[in-house]
Parts: C-alpha cells; structure tokens; sequence
C-alpha cells in the first residue's frame, strides 16, 4: 500500500477516488455500497463500539451504529462513541460522502476538529481509496436514527493532526493472500490497535499483535480484560493452533480449549467474513514474526 500526499485537498482527492472506485475499480460487480456494507458489518466491526449496549454490555437492537455506548478506558479517559448513521441533527447527515472519507483517513471532521481515539485513524489512514469511498457511500445510504449522545471526556489534549492529508492509497493487490490478509487484519480490521501493547504516544508497533494491552471489557460493563498475543509464537501466542482453531475462534469467540473470549472481540461481526477473506487473515498471521508475551503480562 502506497500513501501519497499532494498539494490539492483531501476532499477533492476523495471525489476522484469516488469517481475511479465507481467507473474503474478492481474488476468487480460489487458496488460500492455493498463494499462498504461488507466491512462496515465484518471486517471492521464497527457496530462493535458505535452501537448502544445494554445493562447486560449487549448492543441494542435497532439502534445500529447510532451511539451513545460508553466506557472508560485508563489512558484515553471516558468515551462516548458518537452516532454515525445519517441523522442530520444528532449524527452525520450533513457530512458528504467525501467529507466522512477524509474523516476516517485524516481524523478531522468536516468542521476542522480532531477526531480523538479510541477511534483507529492510524490504521485507517491506509484504507484504500475504493474502501474509504465505500464506507462513506454505505453509511450514506443507511436509515437515519435519531439519537443525541454526550461527548468524550478526554484525560489529555487531543493529539495534533494526525498527519498530512492522505489523497491517494492504492487497492491492494488480493491475489497476494499475506499482503491482502494484511490490509484486512491492519487498516481494515486494526486488530494491532488492540493487540499491541501501548507505549507513550499510541501502539509500540515494534510489538504489533504481541497482546498486553488493557481495554474496557465490552461484555462485562466496567471491567477490564488483556489483549492476546496473536503472533505465531508456540507458547504465548497462537503458534500451536491451526488454520481452523484460528478461524473458529474468531468467529465464535471460543479458543481451542474451550474458553471464551472477551466480548471487546468482535466475533458477532467476524462470523460473517468470507471464508477466502479469513483465509488471507490467517495466512498473514502465520507470517508475523512470533514475539514472546511481555513478562508483566504473561
């Protein structure tokens, strides 16, 4: 995948890629909306934290994707997740599509504000064009919801921009299994978002996927649960586990022995990933370089 910045701005940048995505993509029938109502449903979970949850931590029926769950979460503060259905009042109706696309990969709102974490605008600043279009034109068409929520109480300043603007990243390449895996399990899915221990400033990514981070256990409402090392080290991480134990356990959220995973996983999401899609995501897996468990956390 290929970042490029250039002197025209982001939002036109993304009406192009609008436009390409439409008229020139990789080949599919697909359209753009059902690309995007693939990975907003699958792949990138997003219902996981923009969704309403009960008492009992479990998301409200009919209040898809419209807010207002919250949790605290120790180095960010108290996180109300904001409603991205297309309300104009209490959501994002007002926002085009380009405007939501520059959102996800710039990390500012249409106003110029900061979109702070947890939400993943270092993995999605290499969505590629076609996806970054196809979240934004499937969030469009989505049925309005009217629901007004609170805003994050954050502990720190929101970070600087996160960076230049982003105006171009290129389709990866599917028939790569690893390199496509990759793009699923890292801009996609941001699994190294949680499964990355955190250092001053974000993620030590010279660590991704090695687990110990603590986050808000969504199944359980104010607990908190560790990520798991993920890499393919025999003992602390999934290196003993095959293609199918992998697979079922992400979409069941039960590991090999029979015990359950934390809820913050979002298998409900994951259980409807394509098979060849889980393919490539195990395949990239497997390639990771295994990395013991940090010792404080094993």
């Amino acid at each position: 995948m290929h970042v490029v910045t250039r002197t025209h701005t982001a939002a036109a940048a993304v009406g192009a890629a609008v436009v390409i995505a439409v008229t020139g993509s990789a080949g599919s029938a697909e359209t753009l909306v059902e690309r995007g109502a693939y990975l907003v449903n699958t792949i990138a979970a997003c219902g996981n934290c923009h969704t309403p949850r009960d008492a009992a931590g479990k998301p409200i029926a009919n209040m898809t994707l419209a807010g207002g769950f919250e949790f605290d979460e120790g180095p960010i503060g108290h996180v109300v997740v904001p409603n991205i259905t297309p309300d104009p009042k209490t959501g994002i109706g007002k926002w085009t599509e380009a405007d939501i696309a520059s959102a996800l990969r710039n990390g500012k709102r249409p106003d110029g504000t900061v979109i702070g974490p947890p939400m993943p605008i270092r993995f999605y600043r290499l969505l590629s064009d076609r996806d970054a279009a196809a979240i934004a034109a499937y969030l469009r068409s989505l049925k309005p919801i009217y629901h007004e929520v609170g805003r994050t109480q954050f502990k720190n300043p929101l970070p600087p921009p996160w960076g230049p603007p982003v105006t171009h990243v290129d389709e990866p390449p599917q028939e790569d299994r690893i390199v496509y895996g990759g793009y699923l399990a890292g801009p996609v899915g941001h699994c190294a978002g949680c499964h990355t221990p955190l250092v001053a400033g974000g993620p030590d990514m010279r660590r991704a996927y090695a687990g110990g981070r603590e986050i808000p256990d969504f199944g359980s409402p104010g607990a908190e649960t560790v990520s798991r090392n993920i890499t393919p080290e025999p003992e602390d991480g999934i290196g003993k586990w095959s293609d199918n134990d992998i697979k079922r356990t992400i979409t069941t959220c039960v590991r090999p022995d029979g015990t359950p995973l934390s809820r913050t996983m979002a298998c409900s999401w994951y259980a409807k990933v394509t098979p060849d899609d889980l393919d490539a995501i195990v395949g990239y897996l497997r390639s990771l370089k295994p990395l013991k468990t940090a010792a404080d956390r094993e």
